[in-house]
């Protein structure tokens, strides 16, 4: 996927729905944890200076791993290139557990799973597809099987 470094500069400074100075070690050999910002927004993981107002970096969290290491620090690591990881830490461990869940949910895949989970409760419930209305019923991402492994429920 390609980006425009405009629009991803645009989108850095749009609300987020966490934000926090963390620790950061990047995935190079040799990489030291440094203080960063560090911004969720929408599925991208800002990271700034922290006394600059343009990102450094960015993260699209998407086909990743999102792990708990101990209570103060979590890692991301890339699903196609397992070398790529990074480690965050945390001022506490409350705060950790909350960044893990953050991510999680901020991904695509999490997201079309609630839709098609919702979807088929809706569907069973009323008879009725909710997507129907909107003319994308038959589009193969909202289906339960689309050559994707199965979904479990959301949790509650």
């Amino acid at each position: 996927m390609r980006f425009n470094e405009k629009e991803l500069v645009f989108l850095s400074r749009q609300p987020s729905e966490r934000a926090a100075e963390l620790g950061m070690k990047g995935p190079k050999k040799g990489d030291v944890m440094k203080r960063r910002l560090v911004k969720l927004i929408v599925n991208f993981l800002f990271y700034f200076r922290t006394d600059e107002e343009e990102p450094i970096g960015a993260l699209l969290l998407e086909q990743c791993r999102v792990e708990r290491e101990d209570d103060l620090n979590f890692s991301i690591v890339f699903l196609d290139e397992a070398e790529r990881k990074y480690v965050f830490e945390c001022d506490s461990k409350e705060q950790c557990l909350e960044w893990i869940e953050a991510i999680i949910k901020a991904s695509y895949e999490f997201m079309r799973k609630n839709l098609v989970f919702y979807r088929s409760e809706i569907q069973r419930l009323t008879g009725k597809d909710p997507l129907e209305q909107y003319g994308i019923s038959d589009e193969t991402r909202f289906q339960a099987s689309s050559g994707l492994p199965p979904l479990p429920p959301p949790p509650t």
